[in-house]
Parts: C-alpha cells; sequence; structure tokens
C-alpha cells in the first residue's frame, strides 16, 4: 500500500497489509482455489473476496489464477457449486449470492487494472452467473438463497445475501456498459429487489439476530443516506461492543473481525469515517503474529476463536484499510459512485402499486 496510509494512525502501513495478502496467497491451492484455510472447503463468494485483496496488494498472478479457478468450475448454468474441497464438490447446490459475487470482483479489477482484455475474457461467466441469479427472483422481488442438489429453488430469501446480490447486479451492469451489451433484465431485477430491500425486509427469511442482516442493506447500496444512518443507529448497541468490534450474533459473546471490517465500509459508505476508522483499530487486537487475522474472540472467556486464519477475514479486513485509505482505485468498490445510480421499479409483484418513474439510490 502507499503514501496515504500514515494518515490513518492506528490502522496497517504498507508492509503489515503485504504481510496480511501474503497470508491470504500462502493458502492458494494449486489449481488458484482460495479456500477458507488450508485444507477446507473454497465457495465462489470468498474466494473472489481474496482475489480482490490479493489484487490490491499487488500480487497480480495470485489474483488471475483466482479467477481462472472461477472459468474453470463454472457450471453450465452459470452457477458454482456451493462447497468444493481440493477441487472435489462435497456440496452441489448453488447459492446465488455465491454465483453472482464475481461480478464484484470482475469490476474491482477493472477499477484497479483499467484491463479490458481481462473484463472481456471474464465477461461471459459474469453475464451466465447474473442470468442464473436473476433466474431466482421471489415474486416479492428477494433473490432465493439457494437451488438445492435436486434442483429445487427454496422460496426464501435472506436478506444479507440478496442486498449483496443488489451490489453485484450493479457491478454486472457497470460491466455491461462497458461491454456495450446491455441487459434489461438485470436492471428490472435490481429495481425490484431495491424495492423489497427498502421497503420488505420483514419479507425475508428472519435472521435478525445476525449481524450481517442489519448493516449490510446499506454494504450492498440498496439502503443510502439518512435512511441508511437511521437503519446502522436503530442496531448499533445490539452489535457494536467498544473497544473489541462486532459481534456476529446479537445474543453471542463473541466479536469477529469480518463482521467488523465490513461494517466499516458500510460506515464509510454513508461519510461516517470516523467510526469507521474507529473500529478498524479497535479489531486489530485479532491480528496474528504473521499478519493474518483471526475470525473471533470470545471476550469473557478471553480466547480466540475458533483458532484460523481465514482467507476472507484478512481480505476484509485489507479491503476496509484500502476503502479507508483510498489507496487503489478500487477504494470506490463499497461507496459505489462508479456503479448504476438508477433502476426502475416496475413489474412489482409485492402489493405495492408499480413506480414507473425511475428511482435515485441516494
Amino acid at each position: 500500500m502507499a503514501a496515504e496510509l500514515p494518515a490513518l494512525p492506528g490502522l496497517l502501513d504498507r508492509d503489515q497489509v503485504a504481510a496480511s495478502v501474503a497470508v491470504i496467497a500462502a493458502q492458494q491451492e494449486p489449481d488458484g482455489a482460495l479456500p477458507w484455510t488450508t485444507g477446507q472447503h473454497t465457495d465462489t463468494w470468498n474466494h473472489v473476496e481474496s482475489a480482490m485483496a490479493l489484487l490490491v496488494g499487488g500480487r497480480a498472478d495470485a489474483a488471475h489464477r483466482a479467477y481462472d479457478w472461477c472459468l474453470a468450475t463454472q457450471r453450465a448454468d452459470g452457477s458454482w457449486p456451493m462447497r468444493t474441497v481440493a477441487g472435489t464438490v462435497e456440496d452441489a447446490s448453488a447459492e446465488s449470492n455465491m454465483s453472482a459475487y464475481l461480478a464484484v470482483g470482475v469490476w474491482h479489477h477493472w477499477l484497479v487494472r483499467r484491463d479490458e482484455r481481462f473484463v472481456r475474457r471474464t465477461w461471459p461467466a459474469v453475464r451466465a452467473a447474473l442470468d442464473f441469479v436473476v433466474g431466482l427472483q421471489l415474486p416479492f422481488g428477494g433473490i432465493s438463497w439457494v437451488r438445492g442438489e435436486a434442483g429445487v429453488v427454496d422460496d426464501g430469501a435472506l436478506l444479507a445475501s440478496s442486498s449483496s446480490i443488489f451490489h453485484a447486479l450493479r457491478a454486472g451492469l457497470a460491466l455491461s456498459e462497458l461491454m456495450g451489451e446491455p441487459q434489461p433484465d438485470w436492471e428490472l431485477a435490481a429495481g425490484r429487489l431495491r424495492h423489497a430491500l427498502r421497503h420488505h425486509r420483514d419479507t425475508f427469511l428472519d435472521k435478525s439476530t445476525f449481524s450481517m442482516d442489519w448493516y449490510y442493506p446499506v454494504l450492498g447500496g440498496a439502503v443510502v443516506g439518512a435512511e441508511g444512518d437511521a437503519l446502522v443507529d436503530a442496531r448499533w448497541d445490539d452489535f457494536v461492543v467498544p473497544g473489541l468490534g462486532v459481534r456476529c450474533v446479537d445474543t453471542n459473546p463473541w466479536v469477529t473481525a469480518a463482521e467488523t471490517c465490513e461494517l466499516a465500509m458500510a460506515l464509510d459508505a454513508l461519510g461516517r469515517r470516523d467510526e469507521a476508522l474507529a473500529l478498524l483499530r479497535d479489531v486489530q487486537h485479532l491480528r496474528s503474529a504473521r499478519g493474518g487475522y483471526w475470525t473471533g474472540y470470545v471476550w469473557p472467556d478471553d480466547a480466540v476463536w475458533p483458532r484460523e486464519e481465514t482467507t476472507w477475514t484478512a481480505a476484509a479486513m485489507v479491503l476496509a484499510v484500502d476503502a479507508l485509505s483510498g489507496t487503489t482505485p478500487g477504494s470506490d468498490l463499497f461507496r459505489g459512485s462508479t456503479l448504476p445510480r438508477e433502476f426502475p421499479e416496475i413489474g412489482l409483484e409485492c402489493g405495492c402499486a408499480d413506480r414507473t418513474v425511475r428511482q435515485r439510490v441516494g
């Protein structure tokens, strides 16, 4: 990382970021997969998150091998298996959010590298993935979270998952404009999805004890401005533990580094920079001696748990530090100023009157 970082006292310098990225790279498998930790499973969402961190850390070759893995393992319908261990599929179910996230990674790569050849090579996989995901949209606008191994589509949508998919659809539409291939079906799906994320959050499966369901509508860009501030403020005391970080579940005395980093990026998107910086400083107690990050900490027991330096946890930290330092052009990824900001809210099946005017995000 570069010269901006000293303006963020208490956060990571260039060498510390390099050490964190090295921990991710050391766990990459020969075929390019980035598992949760060495010997554990790979899923596409966390794999792409780690690939983005590799690119931020200057390890472009490793990042490209990670994207090659995505291209090599995508199935004919545009999806990926939910769990793969050392090249063997352990769960063939297709989770919508995991499939969608390639679009975010490819847009991030474009922001950082401006490599049109890379985008053209990966665009068919992005297009197939988002076509698969849009096909799982439910009548109220949320996206079914999974198509099971038997091909049955679950009739429930997860709020955090659908919020991340909204971000992916925006990234996909930005890529479609770059490629000169408009995708009106994605635009329609994004409008319906944003409407659900803003007005029908109670229709999603109830996972309200998880902090991800709290902040992800903001992180994904569906809920912004004063509406986003109100959403974050409503449950701040339920999840934020001063000096330690963010709880994963509101009833458990367990803070997790990845959720803390994601909330920091959501706050940054709202312009709440000081609070974002404070969270990142608080959670540095989870940094390991070699530069990775432990997944979480149980404070009544003064115990790191589990004792795993997960790739995606280090990746979340690298992306959050980049977002707040503005070190790479990819630092805008979650602020989203490079992404489409308007979608039609038409074809609604949620009981609301169709909105024929375009609604501005922001």
